[in-house]
């Protein structure tokens, strides 16, 4: 191994990046599939275990729940099961490369993985085999961490549902019949039906958020600016460029808080990245907190199964003495017209380019690659009207510090069903959030009537991810939590 520090070191990378994180030994599984990332780092650092051992049986789950769920599309086993007996090999010299020595994940097929065919969903990258990781996966296997496979998502990433013409569409592991919904869906269902430990997702519109949500997981979009997107799919860059942003998924907000600051920063490339503080969450005291709710965003009512969730969110974080009312930010009705209208001004230029660079004669985007662009007055107009709504949603932080409401207006929907009219609107309440920047934290908070996962989205002002990471550990202890599929 390049860059290998001792045992000892990584161990107290592993306590400095965990600070905070009590070992909870799952109680759900024997093995190793639901424990957490950073539960598995430390039993393997510590060689209570063996990266073997946990790598082989990641892979197994993921062998028993591929014919159902087709999440992970592409294995790198071979390369996987070598690593993982390097690195036990390593630790057995007293050497380490990290805080995640030896632990496996998956990562989403819109982000680069040297020697690993990366599509992006796309038919003219089926076969595409980068010679470079993407920033983030370097970071993360630099840190020790070992690749089982890629994730399924849709093409270039741009839907809210995962499928796509070169490895077909992805299930959500608590009702097979609906989607994980998109794009990090491939990603979201393979961690919440306990394949990998964690995984990497992109959100453009929601495509972190939503795939938590509708798979009853944790993830996080964090502030604009804050990972680089060198070697995503859909690049850095362009006039939606903050749009969009990397974050991590996992089965607890602990992992969030371990894995963000491994992979935030500049790395030189991408210019839309820039040096920001990175709180602790440990360190924020939620008692003391002032919390603005809201269940209803004016644009699509929720379902009262979801309503219910946020309002006993509210109702957990009233209960230690934080101070909660019920209010939403200014001009966030607007948000969702405004939204539609910049996503497609530029008449799918964007999305042709891409699909050009990727060889791509055949795709399934639709209305996404070929829509009526907006005139050099319109688009002027869009840009006055957009800095002005997160001018406008900014004064919430005046009064308050953290913002509750739904991920969604309802729980996970039915495959083939993300386009129609009664379903876009609901994704208005992750689509606000892209436009302003804002960090946004996602946990699982409750149970609709049919038995699928509800979300809390916890929001907090610019760079605040400590904020929101630690109201939603609250409540995730509070509240329902991860709780494994019956699959």
């Amino acid at each position: 191994m390049s860059h290998e520090i001792s045992r000892r070191q990584a161990l107290a990378i592993l306590g400095a990046a965990a600070a905070g994180i009590a070992a909870k030994p799952s109680r759900q599984n024997d093995s190793w599939i639901y424990r957490s990332t950073s539960e598995i780092a430390r039993a393997i650092l510590s060689r209570e275990t063996s990266s073997e051992e946990v790598v082989r049986a990641h892979l197994a789950r993921i062998e028993e729940v591929t014919p159902k769920l087709n999440a992970v599309v592409e294995l790198a086993s071979e390369r996987a099961l070598l690593e993982a007996r390097n690195a036990d090999a390593a630790l057995a010299r007293g050497d380490a490369s990290g805080a995640l020595h030896g632990v496996p994940m998956t990562i989403k097929d819109s982000f680069d993985t040297e020697g690993v065919v990366t599509t992006g969903g796309t038919q003219g990258r089926a076969d595409f085999v980068p010679e470079r990781d993407a920033t983030v996966v370097a970071r993360l296997r630099r840190a020790g961490a070992i690749l089982l496979g890629k994730t399924n998502t849709p093409e270039l990433t741009l839907s809210f549902e995962t499928t796509n013409l070169v490895y077909g569409r992805t299930s959500n592991p608590y009702d097979l019949t609906r989607t994980p919904g998109g794009s990090s869906g491939g990603a979201a269902a393979i961690v919440a039906a306990g394949g990998a430990p964690f995984d990497i997702g992109s959100d453009y519109g929601g495509s972190i958020r939503l795939p938590a949500h509708y798979c009853g997981i944790a993830g996080i979009k964090p502030t604009a600016g804050r990972v680089p997107r060198t070697g995503h799919i859909y690049p850095f860059g362009g006039y939606l460029d903050a749009f969009q942003q990397i974050g991590p998924l996992a089965r607890t907000v602990d992992d969030l808080s371990f894995l963000l600051p491994l992979i935030a920063g500049p790395d030189g490339i991408d210019p839309g990245v820039h040096p920001m503080p990175l709180g602790k969450p440990e360190d924020v005291v939620v008692g003391d907190l002032r919390v603005a709710f809201h269940t209803d965003n004016g644009i699509m009512a929720p379902t009262l199964a979801t309503a219910r969730t946020i309002e006993a969110a509210a109702k957990a974080l009233g209960g230690v003495g934080a101070r909660v009312v019920e209010a939403r930010p200014k001009g966030v009705e607007t948000s969702f017209d405004l939204a539609m209208q910049i996503y497609f001004a530029d008449g799918g230029a964007a999305v042709r380019r891409l699909l050009s660079d990727a060889g791509t004669t055949e795709h399934s985007l639709g209305v996404m690659a070929e829509s009526a662009p907006a005139s050099a007055e319109e688009l002027d107009a869009l840009f006055v009207r957009l800095d002005g709504l997160r001018s406008h949603m900014l004064g919430i932080f005046e009064d308050h510090d953290v913002v509750l409401c739904p991920v969604n207006a309802g729980p996970a929907i039915p495959h083939g069903t993300v386009e129609s009219a009664d379903a876009v609107p609901a994704f208005s309440y992750t689509m606000t959030y892209n436009m302003t920047g804002w960090p946004g934290v996602v946990v699982r908070g409750g149970t609709s009537p049919e038995g699928l996962p509800i979300g809390v989205q916890i929001l907090a002002a610019p760079t605040r991810e400590d904020v929101a990471l630690a109201v939603a550990r609250h409540l995730e202890t509070e509240l329902t939590g991860f709780v494994p599929p019956s699959l």
